[in-house]
């Protein structure tokens, strides 16, 4: 799994942000001490490329457009959302509430379908607290 740069360019050594230095690489070393297979952060503008292109399995985003701008290039309508660490499983379309073409007759189930899905492959695995 490869981690996402917060900032541009990962900050730059603290130029553009000292998240990376801080938190991120930190966390990372943390995983990698632990046995985790995870990399980062690498650059937002590159990581996505290079797990498309295979060089990482996954890749974690750390905010909401980040991730969804990538993904949604590749699969529009079966790129979905998961949200972690609430205590209900929570899955959903990644496309908003679509309010610009709802009840014209128009709107794809693709997406939905997709959510049920994951939500029905995650479900067994989910533990409340």
């Amino acid at each position: 799994m490869a981690v996402a740069g917060l900032n541009p360019h990962c900050g730059e050594h603290g130029l553009f942000g000292w998240e990376e230095v801080n938190e991120i690489t930190p966390a990372v070393e943390e995983l990698q001490a632990e046995g985790y297979p995870v990399v980062g952060p690498i650059g937002a503008d590159s990581v996505f490329h290079q797990a498309a292109i295979g060089r990482y399995n996954s890749v974690l985003s750390l905010y909401h457009d980040q991730g969804h701008i990538a993904t949604k290039t590749l699969d529009f309508e079966r790129t979905i959302s998961i949200t972690n660490g609430m205590p209900i499983l929570r899955t959903s379309v990644d496309h908003g509430t679509a309010f610009d073409i709802a009840g014209k007759g128009i709107v794809s189930e693709v997406s939905m379908a997709e959510a049920i899905l994951l939500a029905a492959k995650y479900a067994p695995f989910f533990v409340t607290a």
